[in-house]
């Protein structure tokens, strides 16, 4: 693959990696008393005009 597609690629994986935490966060923090519990999270990647759908499951810890 070209370094251009590797760049654009990585810029926009960095963007969903930021942007995400700062939506979790504020989730979190809106939700109140979170300690002690866990939460299943699932992202859904999709990608038009090539039929990519890849998806992502995982859990997240309460802030305590």
């Amino acid at each position: 693959m070209s370094d251009e597609f590797n760049m654009s690629m990585r810029k926009f994986l960095k963007q969903v990696g930021v942007t995400s935490q700062q939506a979790i966060e504020n989730a979190m923090r809106e939700a109140g008393d979170t300690s002690g519990r866990e939460f299943t999270a699932k992202v859904v990647l999709t990608i038009d005009g090539i039929e990519l759908e890849h998806v992502v499951e995982g859990t997240i810890q309460g802030v305590t």
